[in-house]
């Protein structure tokens, strides 16, 4: 690929350092998406700017206008401390006509909320844990439908916030304990959702018509209680490393549900209208049925997180997964330019 200018739209929190040395493992969290994707380019000879965006979309047009960038690297996880609004700026640089990587708005506003995406692939006869959502300020009934066990989030939120090992609740007392929490630490509707408890599989997805989809990878989840991705679980290294905790290549998968487990992750792809790139998570029941539990947009994609470990394994280096996620961005601006 010619050389590129690319801007980079990130939380000015995760705005990388020039070098990540005197950062502990646990400190370069805030920032390694950032720090591995700006560095890969400019290694690549492009030419990158970063910018830190939270509360004005003004920025982001003075950059286009002095920069004249010929894509937009978009990294933004929220605009104004909302996750939802992140499709906002999605929208902004389309009406701008620039170019930009990741998931478009219809797709990030499909796959956002966990109600709605579920809706969607149900009805479509992708399995689906059965769950009703609790909104704030309204009384606490359990539908007769919902069976106990139940695993209890936060609506909207994402990177596991809010979920504990208290997450999972066996009865209505406990039911309502975890909402109440949701709603008064959390500040957001709860979901409660049917617990499967089996393994936990996602599949990384690259692509806007024609999908690559990467080997399975699971989280492993070693000497825990309950098998739930707490927040500690996916990004405590030093808690990682004292339970066990590992992640990687599916193993001793059959056939024939490898098989369906990519044709369902097609099929959701297709149904949340999801493009550029996207990861998806499935719980394996005992049974053999893969349960879709989300679709998420514009996953993390730092050197040794699941999305580019996944695509190394499958035989994509890291620079050319970059790469590729930058050409998915200008073909699909082509073809909307048409």
């Amino acid at each position: 690929m010619k050389k590129t200018r690319v801007l980079v739209l990130l939380h000015p929190e995760q705005a990388p350092p020039d070098s990540i040395k005197g950062y502990s493992e646990q400190d370069i969290l805030a920032f390694k998406t950032g720090y591995d994707v700006v560095n890969t380019l400019r290694k690549a000879r492009h030419e990158v700017r970063v910018l830190g965006v939270q509360y004005e979309l003004r920025p982001i047009r003075q950059e286009i206008e002095d920069f004249k960038p010929d894509i937009v690297f978009n990294l933004l996880e929220e605009f104004h401390g909302e996750p939802a609004y992140d499709q906002n700026v999605a929208s902004y640089l389309e009406l701008l006509r620039i170019p930009y990587t990741g998931c478009n708005p219809r797709g990030l506003i499909l796959s956002r909320g966990k109600d709605l995406s579920k809706k969607l692939v149900h009805y479509h006869r992708i399995p689906t844990p059965a769950f009703a959502v609790f909104p704030m300020n309204r009384r606490i009934k359990r539908p007769d439908r919902l069976p106990f066990p139940l695993i209890v989030k936060s609506l909207s939120e994402d990177a596991s916030l809010g979920i504990a090992q208290k997450s999972i609740v066996d009865n209505d007392d406990r039911l309502e304990e975890r909402v109440t929490f949701i709603h008064e630490k959390i500040g957001t509707a709860a979901i409660a959702e049917q617990y499967i408890d089996g393994r936990e599989l996602y599949v990384s997805v690259l692509g806007n018509e024609r999908l690559r989809l990467f080997p399975i990878w699971e989280l492993e989840f070693g000497d825990i209680g309950s098998r739930i991705a707490t927040a500690k679980v996916k990004f405590d290294v030093k808690y990682q490393e004292e339970r066990g905790i590992l992640q990687g290549a599916a193993v001793d998968l059959a056939p024939d549900i490898e098989k369906r487990i990519y044709s369902l992750t097609r099929r959701i792809c297709r149904t949340l209208e999801l493009d550029g790139y996207a990861r998806v998570d499935f719980r394996l029941a005992a049974d053999g049925t893969p349960y879709f539990l989300e679709a998420n947009p514009n996953p993390e994609i730092a050197r040794h997180e699941v999305f580019a470990e996944a695509a190394e394994y499958g035989g994509m280096k890291y620079s050319d997964m970059l790469r590729r996620i930058v050409q998915l961005g200008l073909q699909r601006s082509r073809k909307m330019q048409r």
